[in-house]
């Protein structure tokens, strides 16, 4: 009887700046915006071995009743700035960015993109969003735009467009031939015609083919349009889902869809979110994930996101009081503007419903309530409890690997990097060194290749 190999995990690292998962009041917490910060995690994660290093972008300061909210006020500095500058401290670390599709323009992200592949050897990567918002989209000329329901269609396009600059080159046009004088083979070396719904535009790509063709192309969309995206053109996706049955759920479901596109499994990797606290022993680290969770959601915080749901000023009520004898005022305006969980609670006199039931049930506070109706850590415990939940769920596809967010800045990854990662090289299923250069190598994904007819087509 032959049993299967063990499978690989793969690890990256989230510097998340400061919002509802870090806690930056912690003595032990530093800058999120400094440069030595972002080298220092980078840094860790390289000596760690991780895949890459993440990059989330918020194109605006989130407010809620028309102020910035204190969790948000820091916002986040340019990615492809950040990203190019860690090329040249780090040498094999993966450098991932979200870039927005939806406020952007394709020649100009491929072009960013392309380059930073040049200066990282290889290293880098586009995690595609979309933005539906006329919050968000005040920030720009054509704030607001877009109806939602037209934000893949666009994205679809833009990753597609951007695809056509990237293999305007195949990189063979360059020969810097002294002797005969002849620096290019191909003097159409980059030309470049698309014409569409969104983009109609035509000219001459001009950096020339990069280290890995095209960057690795991320996806976070967990609606069943961001799943149909991944599949037809990602190569990563990022999932929601930590534990055991819904992450197994969601990874069938999206990997089933991949031969509808004529790919195979192991060309789309499963990524979710994760968030750890660890101890010397499991009930040490209990109880530090409690006090994490009471400075996460402190009284003010807790407050702050039952209006996400009640619509209303709630500035009056205790947080450690009972919730709110009063309905959510519904409508299309919303006290707090820009935020993901606004739209995650499409029906809020239901939720109010649910969580008074659980309150009631339960004994508890509106602070309390917040704590157990929210994310809390996805692993906790000692490194070897840690290593072991870890190989489990990737052993059992529920997911090829995790992209962790400690809940401090920029030394969080510290102590998983010094305890569990020699657990799970002990084990067998994560790399001591690096084995490739490029990220596609840190991934298991096969160098891109210049699609056929796109350069015909062009030329």
């Amino acid at each position: 009887m032959t049993t299967a190999p063990l499978k690989q995990i793969h690890l990256a690292a989230h510097f998340p700046g400061v919002n509802n998962t870090t806690v930056w009041s912690d003595p032990a917490a530093g800058s999120h915006i400094d440069f030595d910060s972002f080298v220092h995690f980078a840094r860790t994660a390289e000596r760690a071995k991780f895949d890459f290093l993440f990059l989330a972008e918020g194109l605006r300061l989130r407010e809620q009743g028309g102020k910035i909210y204190d969790l948000d006020v820091v916002g986040r500095p340019d990615t492809f700035t950040v990203l190019a500058a860690l090329a040249a401290v780090t040498d094999r670390l993966g450098l991932t960015g979200t870039i927005n599709s939806t406020f952007n323009e394709p020649y100009e992200v491929a072009r960013q993109f392309a380059s930073l592949d040049h200066l990282s050897d290889g290293r880098a990567a586009w995690n595609v969003v979309t933005s539906w918002d006329a919050f968000t989209g005040e920030n720009f000329r054509r704030g607001g735009f877009l109806p939602r329901e037209e934000r893949y269609s666009r994205a679809r396009e833009f990753l597609a467009t951007a695809h056509e600059l990237f293999d305007s080159w195949d990189g063979s046009e360059i020969v810097a031939d002294a002797g005969s004088g002849t620096f290019l083979r191909d003097a159409r070396a980059g030309a470049f015609a698309h014409k569409g719904p969104q983009f109609d535009i035509e000219g001459r790509f001009n950096v020339p083919r990069s280290p890995q063709g095209r960057p690795v192309i991320f996806q976070a969309g967990d609606s069943d349009e961001g799943r149909e995206f991944a599949a037809s053109d990602a190569d990563a996706i990022f999932g929601r889902y930590g534990t055991f049955d819904e992450g197994r759920k969601f990874y069938a479901d999206v990997k089933r869809r991949l031969a509808k596109y004529g790919r195979t499994h192991d060309q789309l990797k499963i990524l979710p979110a994760a968030t750890f606290v660890l101890g010397d022993t499991d009930a040490e680290a209990r109880e530090a994930a409690h006090e994490v969770r009471r400075l996460q959601v402190s009284g003010q915080t807790a407050i702050k996101y039952l209006e996400h749901v009640w619509n209303r000023d709630l500035s009056g009520y205790d947080p450690d009081g009972p919730l709110p004898d009063i309905d959510p005022e519904t409508g299309e305006n919303t006290i707090a503007l820009g935020r993901a969980s606004v739209r995650q609670f499409r029906d809020p006199l239901q939720t109010a419903r649910q969580w008074r039931a659980l309150a009631e049930a339960k004994n508890l506070s509106i602070r309390e309530l917040v704590i157990a109706t929210t994310s809390g850590q996805t692993f906790v415990g000692s490194a070897a409890t840690v290593a072991e939940q870890i190989n489990t769920l990737v052993q059992a596809d529920a997911a090829d690997g995790f992209i962790l967010v400690p809940h401090i800045t920029p030394g969080g990854l510290d102590a998983f990097a010094d305890t569990v990662v020699p657990l799970l090289q002990e084990r067998g299923v994560f790399r001591s060194e690096y084995e490739g250069t490029t990220l596609r190598d840190h991934l298991g994904l096969a160098a891109a290749q210049v699609t056929s007819g796109r350069r015909a087509a062009a030329s």
